[in-house]
């Protein structure tokens, strides 16, 4: 579980192509020399677990199913990804309860200066609309946004960004058309399986 404050901006060292799998270096500034074997950590907003580690990085085995349906795949040496690491009971939840479990990739309509923030808009599949509400919360590669506009026409949602969180996020060197990480407010979806009749088996 994660919270979708990003702590450290990691860059794509090596991402070595296994079959349908991949085998993915990263550089940690931080706390790579913190992490163990098997703890999870969140890459892009996807929940991996740390398959080695030296002082400086970690290596993250990625599945063929996760490499479809995240934009982890499409990653080039040099890249940089948004890094958090699991949840702690007694940790404060600044942003919103995250699974790292990505429901679908998306584009980048536009990220443009507004005054001393940025305005990102993104596109958002029809098929995931009610999953996003307004001032809803959603994890866009990781990091937790306000929704503080939905427009259902256009299937796009916009958010604000700080300039904190540019700063400290892989925002910074993102442009629209870059393909994002999204995962919808796991309550939403809770609440409509519970509402929704289930077939007899």
């Amino acid at each position: 579980m994660f919270t979708g404050i990003v702590e450290s901006i990691g860059t794509i060292a090596k991402l070595t192509q296994e079959n349908e799998c991949a085998r993915m270096d990263v550089t940690i500034p931080g706390f790579a020399q913190e992490l163990e074997i098997g703890e999870s950590v969140a890459v892009n907003g996807c929940c991996l677990s740390v398959v080695a580690r030296t002082q400086t990085s970690a290596s993250f085995d990625i599945l063929g199913q996760t490499l479809r349906v995240t934009n982890l795949g499409n990653l080039q040496q040099g890249e940089h990804v948004n890094l958090e690491r699991a949840l702690r009971p007694a940790s404060r939840i600044s942003g919103h309860f995250v699974q790292g479990h990505i429901d679908t990739v998306s584009e980048i309509v536009a990220l443009d200066p507004a005054g001393q923030d940025h305005r990102l808009e993104v596109t958002m599949p029809p098929d995931f609309s009610r999953y996003l509400a307004p001032k809803g919360s959603i994890a866009v590669d990781g990091i937790s946004l306000t929704a503080a506009e939905i427009d259902d026409e256009k299937h796009t949602f916009t958010c604000w960004i700080t300039p904190h969180t540019q700063l400290v996020t892989n925002l910074a060197n993102r442009r629209a058309g870059h393909v994002v990480n999204l995962e919808f407010d796991m309550l939403a979806k809770h609440l409509e399986r519970l509402v929704t009749p289930q077939a007899s088996l």
